[in-house]
């Protein structure tokens, strides 16, 4: 039970990025009761992937990617992730690219979803990494041939002049039959089972209390937005929080189970251990929620 905790500070890292923001808002403002306090850590998710490994955060947003090598230190919540359908990252050139081994293409990060679906789809290609917000101006610009978009990038990179070759995330969906997953909240090993478990009530707390009240995060949302157009804000929470925000559910864990398989059979990450996510992967959402509120 969570009045059985002591108090203790814990530092929490997520992206500046809509989605998160509406996810933590309710948390972070102390709208979710809790003996726990968090020191907030904001980066873009490439950094937050290097944090988590190196040991400097306990709790963060991963992408699924990194969460497939860091799982032996790190268990997932079933959460404030993004997961769903059409929210895939898009492979983006000036112009049609034929034979993708002779290119150079900008990704946001060694150890993001979009590189790894990248590896999927097209093994071997040259790659860069390099900022996620770098990518778009980079391609138009001439520096590389083509760029993965994630984020709200998805909504912009026409302004840029792009074309969009590939939706990674419509071909995974096509190719598997499964949901894409791109980032997941993540919770420390090294911490007390009753601590994850309280780290897992109160970020599904908060994004319940997103849901209650959408106008609530807004402030939030505008204040750290890497986009600051209102449209686009609106698109990004629409297609990236979803209710699969609220709890990955049975289609959602498999959809992650699947990503992590194909991984593991290209020798791209390792197999995940069975204990991945704090609340376990076949619980319904409802028993999920009972077991992390502690009754």
């Amino acid at each position: 039970m969570a009045a059985d905790l002591a108090p203790r500070t814990l530092r929490l890292g997520f992206s500046p990025c809509p989605n998160d923001c509406v996810v933590f808002d309710a948390l972070v403002h102390g709208r979710v009761s809790t003996p726990l306090t968090f020191d907030v850590v904001l980066d873009d998710v490439e950094a937050l992937n290097g944090m988590a490994a190196a040991g400097a955060l306990d709790v963060a947003k991963v992408s699924y990617h990194a969460a497939a090598h860091l799982a032996r230190d790190w268990r997932l919540l079933r959460a404030g992730g993004a997961l769903g359908r059409g929210v895939g990252p898009l492979f983006v050139a000036r112009e049609p690219l034929r034979d993708l081994r002779d290119q150079l293409v900008a990704v946001p990060g060694g150890r993001t979803t979009a590189m790894l679906l990248l590896s999927l789809y097209a093994p071997g290609v040259r790659t860069v990494p390099m900022r996620f917000d770098r990518i778009m101006p980079a391609v138009a610009a001439g520096e590389v041939d083509a760029g993965l978009v994630i984020h709200e990038g998805r909504f912009t990179y026409r302004d840029h002049d792009l074309i969009c070759l590939q939706d990674l995330g419509r071909w995974w969906e096509l190719t598997t039959g499964h949901l894409i997953p791109l980032g997941a909240i993540a919770v420390a090993r090294s911490l007390d089972h009753a601590v994850q478990r309280e780290v897992a009530r109160v970020v599904r707390a908060s994004v319940e209390a997103a849901f209650a009240d959408p106008g609530a995060s807004e402030p939030y949302v505008a204040a750290h937005a890497q986009e600051m157009d209102p449209d686009v804000r609106r698109r990004h929470v629409e297609l990236y929080v979803n209710r699969h925000t609220l709890d990955l559910e049975d289609e959602g864990v498999a959809a992650v189970r699947a990503l992590f398989a194909a991984a593991a059979e290209r020798n791209l990450a390792p197999a995940p251990p069975d204990d991945l996510f704090v609340g376990g992967d076949r619980l319904g959402a409802s028993q999920a929620v009972r077991e992390v509120a502690g009754h």
